[in-house]
C-alpha cells in the first residue's frame, strides 16, 4: 500500500499537490475529513501508507479561493481536522509557500519516509 492520503481546510493546496504527485506516479487521495464530523475518517475510509496534511490559515484560505465560508467555518474545519492533523506522517504549513515549494517540501519528506510511486 503506497497510497498517498492528503487533507487539509480548504484552499491549502490539496488538489495543486494531488495532481503534481499524480504526474510522478504516487496514488493520492483526497479525503475531505475537513467536512467529516468523524474524527477518524482518513483511517476508516483510505487507511493510507503516508497521511499528508497541508495547513492553511483563513485569510490566506480566502485569498486564494473565495468561498462562502465565515472564520467560524474555518475553524470548525480545523477543529474537525484535528486527529488527521495529529497523525499526519507530513505536515506542510502552504501559508507562505508556493505551490512549487509544497511540492518540494512533500517530495522531500516522502524521500526520507521511503516512500516511492
Amino acid at each position: 500500500n503506497n497510497l498517498l492520503g492528503i487533507v487539509g481546510p480548504c484552499s491549502a493546496g490539496k488538489t495543486t499537490l494531488i495532481d503534481k504527485l499524480e504526474k510522478l506516479g504516487y496514488a493520492c487521495r483526497h479525503i475531505a475529513q475537513e467536512h467529516s464530523y468523524v474524527p477518524e475518517m482518513w483511517l476508516k475510509i483510505v487507511n493510507p501508507r503516508v497521511l499528508i496534511y497541508l495547513d492553511v490559515g483563513y485569510e490566506t484560505s480566502m485569498q486564494r479561493r473565495y468561498l462562502n465560508l465565515s472564520s467560524k467555518d474555518f475553524d470548525d474545519q480545523v477543529k474537525r481536522l484535528a486527529h488527521a492533523r495529529n497523525n499526519a506522517h507530513i505536515y506542510v504549513d502552504t501559508e507562505s509557500l508556493s505551490p512549487d515549494e509544497v511540492y518540494r517540501e512533500v517530495i522531500n519528506a516522502l524521500e526520507r519516509l521511503s516512500v516511492d510511486p
